[in-house]
């Protein structure tokens, strides 16, 4: 195979056209206890790194909001009391056991009326040009084959000033922190997947796309090749996770 017909999936070469099965088979594996799992992994801060995302969003009563690689729904489910009923808030995820899981999380907790769920690919989102407000993608970007593209179907549905946020794990600053990371990544992530959701190899993959992923300053340079404008980034827990944020101009 040439380097064009492959891509990365964790530390593996795969053939590019089968990444994405690759991935989907991971989140089936793991949809029905993705919300335990996320939980134990980061003792609860998942949840103050989303709410940091939507402070930033700038969202507002009236909007448009997509939630891409939306999992269980946390995201979409803050945004849609945000917009009310004269906005609307889309989920969508490219794998339809997780879609199904937060679908009905949400109905569960009673979020409706203005949430809509799509089964999309995040590299050809199927909605019309300058349509969404706000596109939100928390830790859904580093498992899209084609980041190139995709951020570029994301900045074709936006409308002029909307907004995109990328939440995504990233590279700590501290060397110290780095190597704690690494270790706690490789050791303990697979042995909690094999304990919790009886699948430590997905979780062996879910570190490994991790270390794959583009630094700080090389995602923020691909939003700005793919055409957003003012981008910049937060980085949270010491550079684990980090936000980035781009305007379409």
């Amino acid at each position: 195979m040439s380097e064009e017909d492959t891509t990365h999936f964790g530390y593996r070469d795969v053939k590019t056209d089968e990444k994405a099965g690759m991935v989907r088979g991971v989140f089936d594996s793991v949809a029905s206890r993705y919300d335990v799992m996320n939980d134990l992994m980061s003792a609860g801060v998942h949840r103050i790194w989303k709410r940091f995302t939507i402070e930033l969003s700038g969202v507002r009563r009236g909007n448009r909001v997509l939630d891409i690689a939306g999992g269980t729904g946390d995201l979409a489910a803050k945004f849609a009391p945000m917009v009310g009923e004269e906005g609307e808030v889309v989920l969508a995820d490219i794998n339809a056991s997780m879609l199904m899981v937060g679908r009905d999380r949400l109905i569960d907790k009673g979020v409706r009326g203005n949430l809509h769920y799509v089964q999309a690919d995040a590299q050809y989102l199927p909605f019309p040009d300058d349509h969404f407000d706000c596109i939100t993608i928390a830790f859904g970007l580093r498992n899209v084959t084609d980041k190139d593209l995709a951020l570029r179907s994301m900045l074709r549905i936006l409308k002029p000033g909307g907004r995109l946020l990328v939440l995504e794990f990233s590279k700590p600053r501290n060397p110290l922190l780095s190597r704690a990371y690494d270790a706690y990544s490789f050791s303990v992530l697979p042995f909690m997947g094999k304990l919790v959701a009886g699948d430590s190899e997905s979780y062996q993959y879910l570190a490994e796309s991790i270390r794959m992923h583009p630094d700080q300053e090389t995602l923020r340079q691909m939003m700005e090749d793919a055409g957003f404008a003012r981008c910049d980034y937060h980085d949270m827990t010491g550079g684990v996770v980090a936000v980035h944020r781009g305007v379409k101009s």
